[in-house]
């Protein structure tokens, strides 16, 4: 059987890769997982009610675009949140996981071609890694853009030539940051709309992390847009529940942009796409009204970042996030790294090169590793304090 050669250069997903490197036993003790964003904090108390209330709608086909109940309660929160007013029969689409979003989005919106060249898709490096199998599935150029601690830990796009700029169909941008945390100031927002502008392709926000913050809360790419008076279908959000509100099981998030954007992603949703469940979805409209939880679960983060912050005090290159829930640290090989934890103490981290692409020889991954704060807070201290003193003892 003949298949596409263009999947064939894709690298192993991170998790199998980090299975394969780690595919021994531990020396002893508990095994603590500090490897997937998966919040453990409490989910609303009040989702199990809601769900079992709308049981009977299983019984029925799902709203492909998502019910009037919920685009409301996202527009809602969209005003409420970044005092953005959008559409919510025409600018909002409900989406099973936000991953679905950011690759779906890339196949309804990237141009077969761009000023007749081959398109060109951005991703800072490193990344979540449906960027680049979304540009690879359109047959469009993934191009890799270092997101370092020289560049904010986010990626200069203005720094690449014209002619890839010229090129380029879509950017992707992850603010804020995974793995990172950081938070992309609003000058840093304006110039990439400027930029957007100036060369003609659209931006797609990844502000899965936006409500986990520790001083202020991150502005949103389509507030800025929207201020700056851009072209409505210049940037395409995304946003989710896994996140905000301690629900990664629940797949549920949302895409909002430019009414054009959105006809053809829904266009491809009715065709292919996996709408969400009519009680999950209603579930999910009670949740985005809801921010009472978000507000306790933000502040357990903040204890934790706290916390972190104590445990290392005397490594200074060592600091907790801005926001998001993953410290970015500093190793001199994080393959190693990991393995030497995981033997010696049975704590699970994530090699940092397993995020990032290398390009011209370097991986900006490769002397990280990924650290999940998300477990309760006894947990996370000695998981913390075990990486302390394994690696930097």
């Amino acid at each position: 059987m003949m298949f596409p050669e263009r999947f064939a250069a894709l690298p192993e997903y991170a998790f199998p890769r980090l299975r394969a490197l780690l595919d021994v036993h531990p020396a002893g003790g508990d095994v603590l997982h500090m490897t997937i964003g998966e919040p453990r904090h409490p989910m609303p108390d009040f989702v199990g009610q809601v769900l079992a209330d709308n049981l009977s709608d299983f019984a029925k086909y799902p709203d492909n675009n998502g019910l009037p109940d919920l685009l409301g309660a996202i527009s809602d929160w969209l005003m409420r949140r970044f005092g953005v007013r959008v559409d919510p029969a025409t600018e909002v689409m409900a989406l099973n996981g936000t991953r679905e979003g950011l690759m779906n989005a890339c196949i309804a919106l990237c141009p077969e071609t761009k000023n007749g060249k081959q398109p060109v898709v951005l991703t800072p490096n490193p990344f979540y890694q449906v960027y680049a199998v979304a540009a690879v599935t359109v047959g469009a150029e993934p191009v890799f853009v270092p997101a370092t601690r020289e560049t904010g830990y986010l990626p200069d796009y203005a720094s690449l030539p014209a002619e890839v700029l010229d090129r380029t169909a879509i950017a992707y941008i992850c603010s804020p940051s995974n793995p990172q945390g950081a938070v992309a100031t609003p000058d840093y927002l304006r110039d990439l709309v400027a930029l957007a502008e100036k060369h003609d392709f659209q931006i797609f926000a990844d502000e899965c992390y936006s409500e986990i913050w520790r001083d202020a809360p991150p502005k949103g790419m389509l507030e800025i847009a929207r201020d700056m008076g851009a072209d409505p279908e210049r940037v395409v959000i995304f946003h989710s529940l896994s996140k905000r509100s301690n629900l990664p099981g629940l797949r549920s998030g949302f895409v909002a942009g430019g009414a054009k954007s959105l006809e053809r992603i829904r266009k491809l949703r009715a065709y292919s796409g996996a709408p969400l469940s009519n009680p999950v979805q209603l579930v999910s409209a009670r949740v985005w009204a809801d921010e009472d939880h978000v507000i306790a679960s933000r502040a357990l983060y903040r204890e934790k970042f706290d916390m972190a912050d104590r445990i290392f005090a005397d490594i200074p290159r060592i600091s907790s996030p801005q926001a998001g829930f993953f410290m970015w640290m500093p190793v001199e090989d994080g393959e190693a790294a990991a393995l030497k934890l995981w033997t010696e103490t049975g704590v699970r981290v994530l090699p940092g090169a397993y995020l990032s692409r290398d390009i011209n020889g370097e991986n900006p991954g490769k002397t990280y590793i990924r650290v999940a704060l998300v477990a309760p807070k006894e947990e996370t201290q000695r998981g913390l304090e075990t990486i302390r003193d394994c690696l930097y003892g």
